[in-house]
């Protein structure tokens, strides 16, 4: 039985929901779908946004060949054969799902064909593709980034969905989609399959007329799913549920939640590199300077993973796992940059005071450059009180110490350092 989510999918521009920035009128992407010259591109975005859909629309529009292929299941084998289908085609293109799972050599295997225009590459990924995706393939390619679906964006795929059981002879009716919503997360895919498991868990559906009524609320919703969750996750949709348990559970400074989560990762085959990745930006965001080894030692584990790999390396996941979990937290770095980016959006790009320019010139020393700037290592403990912000922002504090031992001490240095500016 064909998937809800299959029977809705658009097949042109005009059915497909959301990314207007993208494909409303005169938007970049149509317009290139319009000329019928489309470049190498990657889409970069959460899962069930319409990645795969707008891909498949992309070549129906242009009737040209369309191959699929899957990084998870595929290699470089599968790659250069379709490479070999292409050469006997006219402007072929090539949807891989999950590029960013690609390893180099595989990646490199599809270098040549782009480059010559064999295929189109449409790759699809939600890791960010800087990091995922070889520097000479991106530089081959135009990046656009899809956005999450909102709520209305949602509504619409639920109205379409009520139509769509309408015209089969069943009427749904729907008095409550908050817990649809809230359940999906702004995934299309996750929604739509959480209405069909609803619909079609819903009984008896004959009214007294006849007709076929299904009615759905918050409660009747959030009770099916719970019954059968592991139905409803036959995808594996639930890998950003866990990942975001995972690092809670660390956050929260519990190895035993955080390993348990891990292992659900591990037997799930979810990517190590993934997980390590997300351990390495923990260790900056969550742990910070309350304990700066943790960094390293994250970092030793993203490495140690890229070379030994499953199974060897799950044992390296999980020290580090539990290591970041027992660690004292802190967030107050990651808090200080986002202060100081939000004063910038809030006052622009001021101007660098003169004492702190360089004076390379000698121009620039006639006009005032470096002049009064204090060498801190020329006075005692190799501080002296002056100015580092624009006048605009001065005594603007934008780094307050979290309440843990490493960070206490470095209050106590500030408040010695600075006596009272900043607050400290």
């Amino acid at each position: 039985m064909t998937p809800l989510a299959e029977l809705l999918r658009p097949t042109t521009l005009d059915n497909y929901i959301g990314q207007q920035h993208l494909v409303g009128e005169g938007a970049v992407l149509r317009t290139l779908i319009e000329s019928g010259k489309i470049p190498s591109m990657i889409f970069w975005g959460p899962p069930g946004i319409g990645k795969t859909t707008l891909a498949m629309i992309i070549s129906n529009t242009l009737q040209r060949p369309f191959h699929t292929l899957s990084a998870i299941s595929s290699g470089v084998k599968e790659v250069r054969e379709v490479i070999e289908q292409a050469k006997k085609e006219e402007g072929a293109i090539l949807f891989i799902d999950e590029i960013h799972r690609f390893n180099k050599s595989q990646q490199d295997s599809l270098l040549g064909a782009v480059e010559r225009g064999t295929i189109t590459l449409i790759g699809a990924t939600t890791e960010n593709p800087s990091f995922e995706v070889i520097s000479a393939l991106l530089s081959r390619c135009q990046v656009y980034v899809l956005k999450e679906f909102g709520k209305a964006e949602m509504e619409q795929l639920i109205e379409a969905a009520v139509k769509h059981y309408a015209s089969n002879g069943l009427k749904v009716e729907i008095k409550e989609n908050d817990a649809l919503l809230r359940i999906s997360g702004g995934d299309a895919r996750k929604l739509l399959n959480a209405l069909e498991l609803v619909v079609n868990k819903n009984g008896e559906r004959k009214t007294g007329n006849g007709e076929q009524v299904v009615v759905l609320d918050n409660k009747r919703v959030t009770d099916v799913i719970q019954q059968n969750l592991a139905f409803y996750d036959r995808q594996g949709e639930m890998h950003y549920d866990i990942i975001s348990a995972f690092i809670k559970s660390m956050r929260g400074s519990d190895p035993n939640g955080a390993v348990y989560w891990l292992a659900r990762m591990i037997e799930g085959g979810e990517d190590p590199v993934f997980i390590a990745r997300r351990m390495l930006i923990f260790a900056s965001e969550d742990i910070s300077n309350a304990n700066p080894n943790a960094l390293l030692l994250a970092n030793a584990c993203f490495e140690a993973v890229t070379k030994i790999g499953y199974p060897e390396c799950r044992i390296t996941l999980s020290q580090c796992a539990i290591y970041l979990a027992n660690s004292a937290k802190s967030n107050s770095t990651y808090m200080a940059l986002n202060n100081a980016q939000q004063a910038i959006r809030r006052t622009g790009d001021l101007s660098v005071p003169l004492h702190l320019r360089n004076a390379p010139t000698k121009l620039m020393k006639e006009l005032g450059y470096s002049d009064g700037y204090k060498y801190a290592h020329d006075y005692s403990g190799n501080f002296v009180d002056q100015e580092f912000l624009p006048d605009a922002l001065r005594g603007t504090k934008f780094y307050e110490p979290g309440d843990n031992t490493r960070e206490n001490e470095t209050r106590k240095l500030l408040q010695w350092r600075w006596q009272g500016k900043y607050g400290y």
